[in-house]
């Protein structure tokens, strides 16, 4: 049996691991009891929250029951990490595309009432806004609109795909609207990268791990603090947060599934081909999701924002069929 997945080692598992994002977390573990309770004779899944980035490394590891079948990621896999997947032998991997989530800016309820632009999170905590160490310390400093209040975001860490799409989709587009830094990114594309997605390290942004809850928890507790997390979260609990604007726009249901919202982002699990016949009940829980993801299905009751009719044909079929991923249309 772990022959066929191309392991060494004297162990097997009798039941799916998947590892990675903590916005995905919370649907995986929907979709694995789904599954449990629908067949008997299938384990359900285990799922743990690693961040995006550390699942990535743990899936591509190696092929074998040791190393994880799943990856969960809130952003599309790397070039980079693709290529690694490959040194280590997991050089067959599906992509599913499961549904769409945002990056939301939040604040308890009677909070300052921000209304952001990415220029302005940009310059509220990046680590060295166009090029100079970043001295402001109230959002006064970042918007004369804006209340002389102290600068405090909790939101993810380094690990986390929703770092990484709070780098892409706000703060890279907050430094891009100043022209010598859209310059930078043609003429030196690694300083481009540290000064528009460096955030800073002095107490302005707290990096609040891999646990979302506990961003809310917080944000309800400090009612001028804002938080940044997945959506899902934001939706969870809107009896006690609001969410901030972003360009004039509301982080809703709406606006990030027709992207008008500048947040919003694909949700994707990555499957190990090679696990397939190997790991017992592999295909049926990729399965479960596509049954899942559609309008009305668990996964929306649960938070997500589903996608467009033709993206979940699309990747429907991928799901059914296992087609593999094509490493060279990555970034």
């Amino acid at each position: 049996m772990l022959a066929a997945c191309g392991g060494g080692q004297g162990a097997s598992r009798d039941q799916v691991r998947a590892v990675g994002s903590s916005t995905v977390y919370p649907f995986a573990k929907a979709i694995a009891d789904s599954l449990a309770k629908s067949n008997a004779a299938i384990k359900s899944p285990i799922v743990e929250s690693t961040g995006t980035g550390a699942g990535m490394k743990l899936f591509c590891a190696g092929v074998g029951a040791q190393h994880p079948d799943i990856e969960n990621a809130s952003r599309r896999m790397k070039k980079s990490e693709f290529d690694d997947c490959v040194k280590n032998g997991v050089d067959k991997i599906v992509e599913v595309q499961v549904g769409l989530d945002g990056v939301a800016f939040a604040e308890a309820k009677g909070g300052l009432g921000l209304k952001l632009t990415p220029e302005d999170v940009y310059k509220a905590l990046a680590a060295n806004p166009y090029g100079k160490p970043n001295t402001a310390k109230t959002w006064k400093d970042v918007n004369p609109a804006f209340p002389a209040e102290p600068i405090l975001v909790y939101g993810p860490p380094s690990t986390s795909g929703t770092r990484d799409a709070l780098k892409e989709l706000i703060l890279t587009k907050g430094c891009d609207a100043n022209p010598a830094m859209k310059a930078l990114k043609d003429s030196d594309k690694e300083a481009h990268e540290k000064t528009c997605g460096e955030v800073r390290n002095d107490g302005a942004y707290v990096d609040s791990g891999e646990n979302d809850n506990l961003i809310v928890q917080k944000l309800e507790a400090n009612p001028k603090a804002v938080g940044v997390f997945g959506f899902s979260y934001l939706e969870e609990n809107s009896d006690k947060l609001m969410g901030l604007t972003m360009n004039g726009v509301e982080p809703t249901y709406a606006s990030i599934s027709d992207f008008s919202y500048p947040g919003a982002r694909p949700l994707y699990i990555y499957v190990k081909a090679a696990h397939l016949d190997a790991i017992k009940g592999l295909r049926e829980f990729v399965a479960e999701w596509a049954k899942n993801w559609g309008k009305g299905g668990l996964l929306a009751k649960q938070g997500m924002v589903v996608a467009p009719d033709d993206v979940q044909a699309r990747n429907a079929k991928v799901a059914g069929e296992f087609s593999l991923l094509n490493g060279t249309e990555l970034k």
